[in-house]
C-alpha cells in the first residue's frame, strides 16, 4: 500500500494557501481542515477506469473548493486536506487502506474506490465506522438490499437489472422490426460487475426470446481476447454484448476490428463511454453502444465538461463521471446544510436529499441518468430510457469498421 505523496502534498499546499488567506478573519479556528481520504486504483487493471471516472473528479472538487476558501461550515470556511492510497486494483488492499484511513488517519469522510468489487469489499467497514458510502462506480442487483442493510450506503449507478432490461428492450424492438436475428453472443469479465450484469442480461434476453449462442466469462486482465472474438464470429449473431472493464473493452474492440467481426449491434463496457475510447478508435467508435450517456445540451452538464477539460486536460466519461460529480455536489451541500463537520449530522443531511446538482434536484441513489448510450458524431449520447428528455434515435446498423483489415 502506498500513499500518493504528490497529490497529498499538492492538496495540503492548496489548503495551506487557503488557511493563510482566511487566518485574519477567523483566527485559530482557521487552522481546521476537513480531512477526506480515499483508496483508489492508481495501478493495476482498474487504473484506467479510476483515472477516468473517479480521480479527476475528486481532485477537481477539492481544488475548486479550496480555491474558493474551503467548505462553508456555519460562519467559517474550512479547507480540505486529502489522504490518498493506491489500492493497486486489489480488494484486499482497498480494505486495508480504508481501515487505515479510519483508524490511523482518522479522516472526516471517505470517498469511494473505483469498481463494483472494490465498493462491495469496503462497504461493511465504512458502515461499522459510521461513514457514509457514496458508491459512484458500482453496479449491483444487491443495491436495494445493501442500502437497507447499511443506512448510510448509496449505490449511485443502480442495479444490473436496470441496465439489462433497457438494453434488452431496445434489442427486442430491433428484433420485432426484423432488423436483427434472435442470436446474441455475450461475454463478461469474471468480477463482481461482469457477473452481476451478465446474470441480469441473461434473464432479460431470455425473457424476450433471444437465443444466447455464446455466454461465457473471461478472467480480469486476460490477454487472450482474439480467441473469444474468433469463437463468436462464426456463430451468426447479429448482436454482441460484453460486460467488460476498460482493458477488455478496448481489447475486444481492437480484436473485432482486426478480425473483421462487425455485428449489427456492438455493445461493450465499461470503457466505451470514456474519451479514451473515441481517442483510440476515432471514426470506428461511431455506432458502438454501452452503458451511460450524456445530454450535453444541458447547460449544467456542458459547464461541468468544460471545467473538467480545463482542469484535467481531457474530457470526463459520459456515465459515472457525471454521477460522481453529482454525489460530490451533494456531499458539499450536506456539509453546508448541517453547518457542521460532525459525521452524523452530515449523514442525516445526505439522507434527506434535495441537492442542486448537474443531475437536477438529486438524492444520492436516484437513478436519473441514461442507461444505454451510443457514440454518434463524436459524442456519447443517451439512447434509453427513451422517456428521458433528449433521447437520441439509435444509429443502426453499426457502421463497418473503417480500420478493419
Amino acid at each position: 500500500m502506498q500513499i500518493s505523496a504528490k497529490l497529498r502534498i499538492a492538496t495540503i499546499a492548496a489548503a495551506t494557501t487557503a488557511l493563510m488567506s482566511t487566518a485574519t478573519l477567523f483566527g485559530a479556528n482557521a487552522q481546521e481542515t476537513y480531512r477526506i481520504g480515499y483508496a483508489i486504483s492508481k495501478t493495476g487493471p482498474g487504473a484506467p477506469g479510476a483515472a477516468t471516472s473517479t480521480t479527476p473528479n475528486y481532485e477537481m472538487w477539492v481544488k475548486e473548493i479550496n480555491d474558493a476558501g474551503g467548505l462553508k461550515v456555519g460562519d467559517k470556511q474550512i479547507p480540505i486536506e486529502v489522504v490518498e492510497y493506491d489500492d493497486r486494483s486489489s480488494s484486499e488492499e482497498a480494505v486495508r487502506a480504508v481501515e487505515r484511513l479510519i483508524n490511523q488517519d482518522k479522516v472526516d469522510f471517505i470517498l469511494s474506490p473505483w469498481g463494483t468489487g472494490m465498493n462491495l469489499a469496503v462497504a461493511p467497514i465504512l458502515d461499522r465506522a459510521g461513514y457514509a458510502h457514496l458508491a459512484g462506480t458500482a453496479v449491483t442487483d444487491k443495491a436495494p438490499q445493501l442500502a437497507q442493510r447499511w443506512k448510510n450506503s448509496y449505490w449511485l449507478l443502480g442495479t444490473g437489472e436496470q441496465y439489462a432490461v433497457e438494453m434488452a428492450e431496445f434489442l427486442k424492438g430491433l428484433k420485432d422490426a426484423g432488423k436483427i436475428n434472435d442470436k446474441v453472443a455475450m461475454i463478461a469479465v469474471a468480477d463482481g460487475f461482469g457477473i452481476e450484469l451478465s446474470k441480469a442480461g441473461r434473464a432479460a434476453l431470455e425473457d424476450r426470446d433471444f437465443d444466447l449462442v455464446y455466454d461465457k466469462t473471461y478472467p480480469l486482465g486476460s490477454q487472450d481476447l482474439a480467441t473469444i472474438v474468433n469463437d463468436i464470429k462464426s456463430l451468426g449473431a447479429d448482436t454482441f454484448v460484453a460486460f467488460s472493464y476498460p482493458p477488455g473493452t478496448l481489447g475486444l474492440t481492437e480484436q473485432s476490428r482486426v478480425l473483421g467481426f462487425n455485428p449489427k449491434v456492438f455493445y461493450a463496457g465499461v470503457g466505451t463511454a470514456f474519451p479514451l475510447y473515441k481517442d483510440r478508435f476515432g471514426a470506428d467508435a461511431e455506432g458502438v453502444v454501452s452503458l451511460g450517456g450524456a445530454s450535453e445540451n444541458d447547460p449544467k452538464i456542458a459547464d461541468y465538461i468544460k471545467r473538467h477539460i480545463a482542469f484535467a486536460g481531457r474530457e470526463p466519461d459520459r456515465w459515472a463521471s457525471i454521477v460522481n460529480w453529482a454525489s460530490l455536489q451533494s456531499l458539499q451541500q450536506a456539509i453546508e446544510r448541517a453547518g457542521s463537520t460532525d459525521r452524523e449530522a452530515v449523514n442525516a443531511e445526505l439522507a434527506k436529499g434535495g441537492f442542486d446538482t448537474i443531475l437536477g434536484t438529486y438524492k444520492p441513489g436516484d437513478q436519473t441518468f441514461w442507461q444505454v448510450g451510443q457514440w454518434q458524431d463524436g459524442k456519447f449520447v443517451g439512447v434509453a430510457p427513451t422517456s428521458m428528455e433528449g433521447a437520441h434515435e439509435l444509429v443502426f446498423p453499426k457502421p463497418a469498421w473503417k480500420g478493419a483489415n
